[in-house]
């Protein structure tokens, strides 16, 4: 009989969440956006347009991307202004992180090639050689990635349940095979 309960429990409870009954969590990317002038100004919010305030952000030069050239943190309009060493050219990467959400974005520094490169690239309405990026974070989930997660959570309910259901029917079968047994060794 306790099996049984568990098992409709938890049926139940994978049923409603699997047809939506329960809360949404709702999850967030971050936009960071970047405007070149002497001084290299980031916009880094959630893509919900709330600015991220306060934000760790790292700066690693071309010359050397694993050690940090700069760090600091936004103001609470999510701005952070740096100026590169003009003498480093190449790909500059920004990275800016708050609370596990947070991107990185690439910027070219120096050449006439690189900053090409960067306007063919862009938007043909965006005159302030703007650029954005969007963290994986922010993309939704496909049908198919929602159709095997429910089918995971449902087969690892059945597996569940299953587990918990073994015991009662050992018992039973224990009972069965004795029984012929005992009819075999009549007859």
């Amino acid at each position: 009989m306790k099996g049984k309960l568990i098992l409709g429990l938890v049926l139940f409870s994978s049923l409603g969440s699997s047809l939506g009954w329960s809360e949404k969590v709702l999850a967030h990317g971050v936009q960071i956006e970047h405007s070149a002038s002497q001084a290299i100004e980031i916009n880094a919010k959630y893509d919900t347009g709330t600015p991220l305030e306060n934000a760790q952000v790292t700066v690693y030069s071309p010359d050397d991307p694993t050690t940090p050239w700069k760090q600091g943190t936004t103001d609470e309009q999510g701005n952070f202004v740096f100026t590169p060493d003009p003498s480093k050219t190449g790909y500059w990467e920004v990275k800016v992180r708050r609370a596990g959400h947070g991107g990185l974005t690439s910027i070219p520094v120096g050449t006439e090639t690189n900053n090409a490169q960067v306007s063919a690239s862009l938007p043909p309405d965006n005159q302030n050689n703007q650029t954005s990026f969007y963290s994986q974070t922010s993309q939704g989930l496909s049908p198919i990635q929602k159709g095997i997660m429910i089918g995971s959570v449902l087969w690892g309910c059945v597996g569940t349940a299953l587990f918990f259901s073994k015991f009662n029917f050992n018992h039973s079968s224990d009972k069965n095979t004795s029984n012929v047994r005992q009819q075999e060794s009549e007859g």
